[in-house]
């Protein structure tokens, strides 16, 4: 009989150029689902942004992406367990951020569930049920696409071409990200809001 041949394993720069495509992605992916459901939710007409950044980006789906492969990672065999704990870590991490932004911020909200249609569940306008489910599907999409996407073009591309293209989708993210992060915090710069409210654009924070 002949061996079956187990998958080739992936060298360090491999998974280095991955997780750092996921950062990406992930914060791409958390950015088109809330402009989807922002534009049923509040009915939201003409030009409208919202996220932070300059980029369609939001950097909680990129941590809450991490946290999801740090802990369901070993258990990828099982997708109702990466489902499960999914549910749970990113529930934590949303109800945590939230709390914390709200409490070092003075009662400042980057998303209230309050506020929102299919709220049930809702924990302080933190976190609620729709949210945490949409996170365990989405760790699922995470798991058993995006990451072997990513895996695939690893080993599609060479090692050169691969590092550049994750090196730079993510360094444009970050530097997008540190600006706004510092700019009229610090500096007193336009951020991404004041700058999209410029030219008209409806910022939902």
């Amino acid at each position: 009989m002949k061996k079956v041949q187990k998958p080739k394993s992936l060298e360090k720069y491999q998974k280095i150029g991955i997780l750092l495509l996921v950062v990406v992605i992930a914060g791409f992916f958390g950015w088109a689902y809330e402009m989807i459901f922002y534009f049923f939710d509040g009915g939201m007409t003409g030009l409208y942004m919202q996220g932070g950044n300059f980029l369609p980006w939001i950097n909680i789906y990129a941590i809450g992406a991490l946290v999801i492969l740090l802990t369901t990672w070993r258990l990828r065999k099982y997708p109702w367990a990466v489902f499960l704990i999914s549910v749970v870590t990113t529930g934590i991490v949303e109800f945590v951020g939230g709390w914390l932004v709200y409490t070092i911020g003075n009662g400042t909200r980057y998303w209230d569930y309050n506020t929102e249609i299919l709220n049930f569940g809702n924990i302080e306008g933190f976190v609620c049920l729709r949210s945490v489910l949409f996170f365990g599907v989405s760790a699922l999409i995470l798991t058993y696409w995006i990451v072997p996407f990513c895996v695939w073009l690893s080993r599609k591309m060479s090692k050169r071409a691969f590092l550049i293209l994750a090196i730079s989708l993510f360094s444009v993210v970050m530097v997008d990200e540190v600006y706004n992060m510092l700019a009229s915090h610090i500096f007193g710069w336009p951020d991404a809001m004041e700058f999209y409210r410029g030219l008209g654009f409806k910022y939902l924070t």
